[in-house]
């Protein structure tokens, strides 16, 4: 695949995605490892509706970037901002990171952070949320991390493999943000 270092940090890169990735998306969300977390797992995929979905998203200029690793150039998740209000100055921020073996080495951490600089440095956002799974302890450990907080639950508003669960929402503000990390910058 031809990846190009939109947004560039230490270890990874965010590149526009690639339609060829089809394939590798829907292996992705084929998986309830992975799709568990993103609560994606009552969704069919196939490889023509990803093909579709990520058409429209590189027609729409919407903000859906793949993750590669810099070293490798291996395609390892994908994130972007899945809803912007440019007149509220707001976003939803949304990331996973595919093969297990590529999860807990920080790589959804330093895409978070590219995301983030780019959000309120380039797209002048003042607000960017997310919500996750209560059980997700790795991701929320994650958003904490770059600097989110809890602003909010709805309990036991999901239901996943016999049990409810809360949906907790994080956020940040662009004055709670701290630190640069796109390395591709020029100013």
């Amino acid at each position: 695949m031809s990846y190009y270092k939109k947004i560039e940090g230490d270890r990874i890169y965010l590149s526009p995605m690639c339609i060829e990735d089809a394939d590798k998306y829907v292996e992705w969300f084929c998986d309830f490892k992975t799709t568990d977390g993103i609560r994606k797992s009552r969704n069919i995929m196939t490889v023509e509706a990803e093909r579709n979905w990520i058409q429209k998203a590189l027609e729409s200029c919407d903000l859906q970037f793949a993750i590669v690793n810099k070293e490798t150039n291996e395609l390892i998740g994908n994130c972007g901002y899945p809803k912007i209000s440019r007149q509220d100055r707001t976003a939803e921020v949304g990331i996973f990171i595919g093969e297990e073996e590529n999860r807990s080495k920080g790589y959804g951490t330093e895409a978070l952070k590219l995301l983030l600089d780019y959000g309120f440095n380039y797209l002048n956002l003042h607000s960017i949320m997310l919500c996750v799974m209560s059980f997700n302890e790795r991701a929320i450990a994650c958003y904490k991390k770059v600097g989110f907080k809890e602003n909010g639950r709805l309990r036991e508003n999901y239901f996943l493999n016999g049990k409810y669960y809360d949906v907790v929402y994080m956020d940040i503000l662009e004055n709670e943000f701290k630190g640069e990390y796109i390395r591709n910058k020029n100013v």
